[in-house]
């Protein structure tokens, strides 16, 4: 039975301000989407003073900041009716082909250099390798809000119930109680109403003071058109919260006027403002300015949208899985995303539609006007740091208020083809949750960190001291296996050569210099993983260091996937990007070898990367371990401690399991 009081206390509800087209209907001249207003509203239309929203984006030459300025003329009688019950939904029918609008996009076949690729013979021996081993991932098929609840972290996740590939999405959900353990549980939503017909995509949660939860999602509806919904428990003394309902009154939320009936999705984890409401964001654009547009609300019913924007950054298109939350100046603990003063940042992070990354940046957060203001405008949301520089998107972060931590939880996608994604019969999984807090040393960039909970799976460790690892060699390492690991490891570059190498101004970049293959006097060197014996398959992770015309020293920290693979149907990028190096620091990386994804943490976690490769020969007892140094002048010695690793219990639901 629903939980007869799940919100806040209401006064007015808000009417749906959209009306689908009944399916089947046909209406010439029309446009697809039909959206019914307020009588107010209605009656500006047919008087000819109703004024669409315009929103003006200015660029302030000033000191290189950039401006987004939003100007919203807002329906002041949005929210005057009684919400009533919904016609009872169509028999859905399987969902076609949506694009990159829809939800977390679609992949498409690999295309490499402009021309399709012949698909590789992959055999069931090396597909079955692929599934890792310790990854949250579903059982099978596809997928892409996290929360912690009376004892249990519970993983709200997009899913294809009937193919391993991108459409029918619904919410799958999964328990844990150490955030690598799990336990799938029944879905959690499914597309069973007009307004998420064509996918429950992405949501975030909210605990409320008085412990209950509230859960506003996007749908896409019937016509395709993106509206935030709410749902809640029916039973919120359920700790593992199995059943969900959707609030009769839904659509809560519709494209304001001037935003695109597909640019408005992903809402926030709701925070609490100085006048004690709750405030979210929203993802959007207009034209290629990706924003952040701010409502507030009482009862998660009725929402006042803001007249300016969070923030804005021009050229960078649709902001999707937008986040936002404080850090401490201070602290290492994490904090609650309501709070706010002196010693906190807050992080704004948008995964950007266009090139499927996910960035963010560092800023002032002001509570009155419901504005942020970036640290450093040249490094701005959208054109500046990036969570992960591999292959991480649409993450998301929660407070784990059991253990005082701010968690961070990316989705990473496959770089095969999506033939081979349906003859292994999955795709895509999520990586190892980090914990996400503002290094204190820099001030100016974020520190990740795989979660304590994965030391857990540890077993035999093997230390590795003082290895030296001579220009232009490769050095092995005995292991008694090489696809699960966790590797922790230091290096330290010859002074002497350091000092003799020569300055210089040419600029390096990890993915437009030749990769490992590339040879400079200091770099690169590193770690040779999922390798074979002949070596030809290996994936380098590995650092680089320049040494610039004023004799200072700027480090690299990069992944090449252009030899991870005789496999002509995957992706091989060359990953990564510069790390912050500080005075009397070692470089030190740890690198999550599971099957087919490997995430690297470079210095602390300043810069983490995470790659997906799929090896023909260096899988299960073949696979081999490396240092290398491909340095023309430096030595290098490395000392490592290297852990073989368990697998994680994931296992399925049972009506018996409570």
């Amino acid at each position: 039975m629903a939980d007869p009081s799940p919100l806040l206390p209401v006064s007015n509800s808000l009417e749906s301000n959209y009306s689908p087209v009944p399916e089947g209907a046909v209406s010439a001249g029309c446009p697809a989407t039909h959206l019914r207003r307020s009588k107010k509203v209605l009656i500006a239309v047919f008087s000819g003073l109703f004024v669409v929203s315009l929103i003006l984006a200015t660029i302030n030459n000033n000191n290189g900041a950039r401006h987004v300025q939003y100007h919203s003329q807002e329906d002041e009688d949005a929210s005057l009716a009684t919400p009533k019950e919904m016609a009872k939904p169509e028999t859905l029918s399987p969902a076609g082909s949506r694009g990159v609008s829809a939800g977390v996009s679609e992949k498409a076949n690999v295309n490499l250099k402009g021309a399709q690729v012949k698909d590789y013979p992959w055999n069931n021996s090396m597909l079955s390798w692929q599934r890792t081993a310790f990854h949250f991932q579903p059982e099978d098929n596809w997928m892409n809000g996290p929360l912690y609840y009376k004892g249990w972290y519970h993983f709200f996740y997009q899913y294809n119930p009937h193919a391993a590939v991108w459409g029918d999405i619904v919410w799958g959900h999964a328990v844990s109680k150490d955030l690598i353990h799990w336990l799938h549980l029944p879905l959690a939503m499914v597309a069973d109403k007009w307004y998420d017909k064509n996918g429950v995509w992405t949501g975030s949660a909210t605990i409320l003071p008085d412990g209950k939860i509230v859960m506003l999602y996007t749908g896409s509806t019937n016509e395709s058109v993106q509206v935030q919904n709410l749902a809640y428990p029916a039973d919120h003394d359920d700790p593992l919260l199995l059943k969900w309902v959707k609030y009769s009154g839904n659509p809560v939320l519709v494209p304001p006027p001037g935003i695109g009936a597909k640019d408005f999705r992903d809402p926030t984890t709701a925070w609490k403002t100085s006048e004690g409401r709750w405030r979210i964001i929203i993802g959007s654009k207009i034209n290629k300015t990706g924003i952040a547009l701010v409502y507030d609300t009482e009862d998660f019913i009725n929402y006042e949208l803001l007249s300016g924007i969070l923030h804005g950054v021009p050229k960078t298109g649709m902001w999707e899985c937008v986040d936002f939350y404080p850090v401490s100046k201070t602290g290492q603990n994490g904090l609650d995303t309501s709070v706010n003063g002196p010693q906190v940042k807050h992080v704004i992070k948008t995964s950007l539609d266009d090139d499927r990354h996910d960035y963010y940046a560092l800023g002032t957060y002001a509570d009155k006007v419901g504005k942020w203001y970036p640290d450093n405008p040249e490094i701005d949301v959208g054109i500046g740091m990036r969570y992960d520089y591999g292959i991480f998107y649409a993450s998301k972060t929660f407070y784990d208020q059991s253990k005082g931590r701010r968690v961070l939880w990316g989705w990473i996608g496959e770089s095969d083809s999506e033939v081979a994604d349906v003859k292994k019969g999955w795709a895509s999984l999520q990586g190892i949750p980090r914990t996400v807090v503002l290094d204190t040393k820099t001030g100016s960039n974020l520190l990740q960190w795989p979660v304590e909970e994965v030391e857990g799976l540890r077993l035999k460790g093997k230390n590795f001291n003082d290895i030296e690892v001579k220009a232009g060699s490769v050095v092995p390492l005995e292991l008694d296996g090489a696809t699960q690991l966790d590797i922790v490891a230091e290096f330290e570059l010859d002074r002497k050569a350091i000092e003799r190498t020569a300055e210089s101004n040419v600029e390096f970049s990890c993915s437009t210099n030749g990769g490992a293959s590339h040879r400079g006097a200091l770099g690169p060197f590193g770690l040779l993983v999922l390798a074979d014996d002949d070596l030809s398959e290996y994936t380098p992770v590995y650092f680089f260091v320049a040494k610039g015309n004023n004799g200072s020293l700027k480090t690299f920290f990069c992944t090449d996937q252009s030899r991870s693979s005789v496999a002509n149907d995957v992706r091989k990028e060359i990953y990564g990007s510069y790390v912050p190096v500080l005075e009397g620091e070692k470089l030190s990386v740890r690198i999550l070898v599971d099957h087919s994804i490997i995430e690297s943490f470079a210095q602390g976690g300043r810069t983490c990367i995470t790659s997906r490769v799929y090896p023909t020969t260096a899988i299960y007892g073949a696979a081999r371990l490396f240092l290398f140094n491909n340095a023309t002048e430096a030595g290098v010695t490395s000392s490592l401690k290297i852990w073989n690793m368990n697998s994680a219990f994931i296992r399925p639901y049972s009506n018996e399991q409570q």
